[in-house]
């Protein structure tokens, strides 16, 4: 029995391979497991922005919030 592969053949098995894919990153990232994981990393983007120190009453008066 000889078999051959055309080029319908592995067009199929790449999408089916991409399926896989597709809903094994779904799964991963719609886990409740990786909720905690998924929360730091959302604040990564503020890491490096320096803590502001406490505002006195007196900096915060002189201060437009209009913008």
């Amino acid at each position: 029995m000889v078999f051959e592969i055309s080029s319908g053949m592995i067009r199929g098995l790449g999408t089916v391979v991409v399926f896989v894919a597709f809903v094994g990153l779904t799964l991963w990232v719609f886990n409740g497991k990786r909720n905690p994981e998924f929360a730091e990393a959302r604040l990564l983007p503020f890491a490096d922005e320096p803590q502001p120190d406490s505002v006195t009453p007196q900096e915060s008066a002189t201060r437009s919030t209009r913008p």
